[in-house]
């Protein structure tokens, strides 16, 4: 499933109150421990991530305490003090992280904790949910086998990175726009593992690199030589851009709009994507996307249009300006034969 996918399903486990131990499998570096973050703070649930491969057994049963013997009759028992990061009220997300990268030993102190929602003395409270992740096999991540009876007791969600969920992420003002324009074109450099190289593409990587790139600092130890070396070529396009904000703010001038639709749109395809993106999260809001909306109707083909159509009502939705867009969808006849055309957009 995608990202967007696995945020929904959590967010459905969540809203029906099902407190099924979940295991969520994915790659290095997609965004998993994101998602979970995110649906918790959405929630309004607080957030405990654990790190199981950081802890030893003792880290998570807590320690040995003898019993005071006061009154002779507690004598050679002890009990075990758990440790202080575990839960004792309220209500969240416990979430044990790298479970699978664990050591058997820590995996067994684990299984306890998941399945009987104890470990020692220390009982989870109810209103918390137990969430776990890890990496496959296949992403040469070091981890061992999940025995059987753990993994029967979970719910099992594989996640694959993908570039839209990626996308919605960064037009919340997450990204760059410049990186969001250059994975457009070029989305498998998304995530590209590459087991031999200590740096290499992925959501999380590029997070890193955006920090580096609005600093202007070379983003190549985030994401690899390979895929810097391509984002700076795609950069030194971005002279040959249209004027963005000539098209964004002045459209609706009918005086001046001659002289604006001479503004052509770009040949080469990597300009178009910077160009359709630039458009989309540039607008600051529907008069803005409206004017963009026009002017890519008119000089643009389908599928640009409706690579702008998908992010620029994504915009609206999330800004609440969706229903004053349809009235001014309505007054051109060239944008609801778009939609009309485009219904499943809508």
């Amino acid at each position: 499933m995608t990202l967007s996918a696995l945020k929904s399903y959590l967010n459905s486990l969540i809203t029906h109150q099902l407190y099924l131990s979940t295991m969520i499998w994915g790659a290095p570096g997609i965004g998993k421990s994101s998602i979970v973050s995110q649906v918790a703070r959405e929630n309004n649930l607080e957030f405990i991530d654990v790190r199981l491969s950081q802890l030893a057994p003792t880290d998570l049963r807590g320690l040995p305490v003898a019993v005071p013997d006061e009154d002779d009759t507690q004598k050679g028992i002890s009990t075990w003090y758990p440790p202080e990061f575990l839960p004792r009220k309220g209500k969240g997300i416990l979430f044990l992280d790298e479970l699978n990268m664990a050591p058997p030993v820590m995996q067994g102190v684990a299984q306890q904790l998941i399945l009987d929602r104890r470990v020692g003395s220390y009982q989870v409270p109810d209103d918390w949910f137990i969430w776990a992740a890890g990496n496959r096999k296949e992403d040469h991540a070091s981890v061992f086998e999940m025995p059987a009876p753990l993994a029967n007791r979970f719910l099992h969600l594989s996640v694959e990175p993908d570039f839209d969920s990626f996308k919605t992420y960064a037009f919340d003002g997450n990204i760059d726009e410049q990186i969001v324009a250059f994975l457009a074109y070029r989305t498998p450099l998304l995530h590209q593992f590459n087991p031999q190289q200590t740096s290499w593409p992925s959501p999380r990587s590029w997070e890193m690199a955006n920090h580096l790139h609005r600093a202007k600092i070379d983003i190549s130890p985030a994401v690899g030589e390979g895929a810097a070396a391509e984002f700076n070529a795609f950069i030194n396009l971005y002279r040959n851009l249209p004027n963005l904000e000539t098209i964004l703010q002045d459209k609706g001038s009918a005086h001046r709009e001659a002289d604006l639709f001479e503004i052509a749109f770009p040949d080469e395809p990597s300009i178009r994507y910077a160009t359709t993106i630039g458009l989309a999260m540039r607008a600051n809001d529907v008069k803005e996307s409206y004017h963009a909306f026009t002017w890519l109707v008119k000089k643009a083909t389908a599928e640009w249009v409706q690579l702008y159509a998908v992010d620029m009502l994504r915009q609206m939705r999330s800004k609440g300006q969706i229903g004053a867009l349809a009235v001014l969808i309505k007054q051109n006849a060239k944008l609801q034969k778009f939609f009309k055309d485009y219904q499943e957009l809508l």
